[in-house]
């Protein structure tokens, strides 16, 4: 079970990039049709929606889940006809709030950041823990997209992407790396395809989405390479916010050299 998470600000975005021939042979290839050729992938760009953005105030938590509610209903007014132009099955997404996450929820174990985003897939459920990295700025971009990468996993979970995901089977830790690296960095993707969507967004400017793409955390040297490079998240965020299109966010058949 692959416990989808955001902690603190390690947020993820992305966008395709050039290589070689031999570059981009993908070196652990994925033959599952449900995650290369899914029906998602050929729905076509979301429709264009307004999404307005509630008063949000510096450690006013009541504000800040208010805001954070309003973003998700928008999520859910887009991705609703969206997912049943594709055929696919639609149910809302159930959003909690907590103190504290537990030790060990949804059959992992949790970290100790002070903010934290879950997905359980088991229940379908997103997990906010709003500590205070999140509710001392929470009038930036910031949150928006968290709410739009969280409810991608939502997605990919009706669309079947998820599980698929989870009964692939690895050879090796470096395939397994790799699998796990195209699930977050897909997220990444239809998070960004929602913005574009609501794009443009009254008081915002392409200045801010900019900043909330150079936030992206990535995979550092040394680390366990489990969600992606920084680079490989911002090119894939982008490649999403370009095109507003589920289409561009196939993560399971790009090459290795786009999921590093």
């Amino acid at each position: 079970m692959k416990l989808l998470k955001i902690a603190a600000l390690a947020c993820a975005l992305v966008v395709p990039m050039t290589g070689t021939v031999a570059a981009d042979a993908s070196a652990f290839p994925v033959k599952n049709p449900v995650l290369t050729k899914n029906a998602l992938y050929d729905s076509g760009p979301l429709a264009a929606t307004t999404c307005t953005e509630l008063p949000v105030e510096a450690w006013d938590r009541g504000k800040v889940q208010a805001y954070l509610d309003e973003v998700f209903r928008c999520l859910e007014n887009t991705w609703e006809p969206q997912l049943k132009k594709a055929g696919l099955p639609y149910e809302p997404v159930k959003v909690r709030y907590v103190k504290r996450m537990p030790k060990k929820y949804c059959g992992s174990s949790t970290s100790d950041e002070e903010s934290q985003a879950w997905y359980c897939d088991w229940d379908r459920t997103v997990s906010l823990q709003l500590g205070k990295s999140w509710l001392a700025y929470p009038d930036d971009l910031f949150l928006f997209n968290l709410a739009s990468q969280m409810y991608a996993y939502h997605v990919m979970k009706l669309a079947g992407l998820y599980d698929a995901g989870e009964e692939l089977r690895a050879g090796s830790k470096a395939e397994n790396y790799e699998q796990s690296r195209r699930a977050y960095l897909q997220s990444d993707c239809l998070g960004a395809v929602f913005m574009q969507s609501v794009w443009p967004i009254k008081g915002r400017t392409t200045a801010d989405w900019e900043t909330v793409v150079r936030m992206a955390g990535g995979d550092e040297p040394g680390e366990e390479p489990w969600y992606g490079k920084r680079a490989t998240i911002q090119s894939w965020m982008r490649a999403g916010f370009r095109t507003g299109d589920p289409g561009s966010c196939n993560t399971w058949a790009a090459p290795s050299s786009k999921v590093a």
